[in-house]
């Protein structure tokens, strides 16, 4: 017989959800993604998700977890124990995170650290801002007369070094690089030791935002033009041959085929 004094039973362990949030729109996150975060209890939200998204997790108890270069951040040890902590109490945990969790996003060591202490993880893939660039500048980024790929690569590496340019430069692939912003010189410098200057060099801050900006120029041009972007705004460098269709098309004919800004 149930009595009000009776001890609460303990919840067993749940799973944590490692959520991509996609590039900022929140139309474009999937409909897997918008019932996980109507069921979660807490939410661990990334710094650049757009913050309108916790109008969809009703039930969620709010954590801002937010990592952005340049800045303070939550430790990711922190974040770990966060996630470790709320699903042994059995509550339903999402870890909300910007773009596609897989990319970039230090999801590996996530994933690892909940395995060891025996937590399931569920993924739900999302739009990354890479393909929400594409989008909005209307190109293929494997388009078949100009390349045959894409490579995703950070600008800086682990211990804050520079990517091996040349090997990327080999590839012939069109590059998508992030976390470039702050360091689109040293970008430039190193592609232009490996690649022609006229090669098309397009940066989109806030991809599929309200308040997005877009550039289009080339290697050479790149330091002169980027006066154009808005400081502090995160955005994706993509450099390639397959870029060049975006000069040609309509959207894009009233403003000068090299230099083309958008904001």
């Amino acid at each position: 017989m149930y009595s009000e004094s009776a001890p609460k039973s303990r919840r067993a362990a749940s799973e944590v959800v490692l959520l991509s949030a996609g590039p900022g729109d929140l139309e474009l996150l999937t409909i897997k993604a918008a019932k996980a975060l109507a069921a979660a209890e807490v939410l661990l939200l990334d710094e650049l998700v757009n913050p309108q998204i916790v109008e969809l997790a009703p039930l969620a108890r709010v954590i801002r977890v937010g990592k952005r270069g340049g800045c303070r951040s939550t430790p990711q040890a922190f974040i770990c124990r966060l996630m470790r902590r709320y699903a042994l109490q059995g509550l339903r945990v999402v870890r909300v995170k910007g773009g596609d969790a897989l990319l970039f996003g230090r999801a590996g060591e996530e994933i690892e650290f909940l395995r060891q202490t025996g937590i399931p993880v569920r993924i739900i893939n999302g739009i990354s801002a890479g393909f929400a660039a594409a989008a909005s500048l209307g190109v293929s980024l494997t388009h078949r007369d100009h390349c045959h790929g894409i490579t995703f690569v950070t600008a800086h590496t682990h211990d804050h070094g520079e990517p091996d340019w040349a090997a990327l430069a080999a590839t012939g692939t069109t590059l998508a690089i992030y976390m470039g912003m702050s360091r689109m010189d040293s970008i430039a410098a190193g592609l232009l030791t490996h690649l022609p200057p006229d090669t098309p060099v397009a940066v989109v801050q806030a991809a599929s935002h309200s308040d997005e900006r877009r550039l289009l120029t080339t290697l050479e041009q790149l330091h002169g033009d980027r006066h154009r972007l808005l400081p502090g705004i995160p955005g994706v460098i993509l450099v390639g041959k397959a870029l060049a269709e975006a000069a040609r098309q309509d959207a894009f004919t009233a403003l000068p085929a090299q230099m083309l800004a958008q904001g």
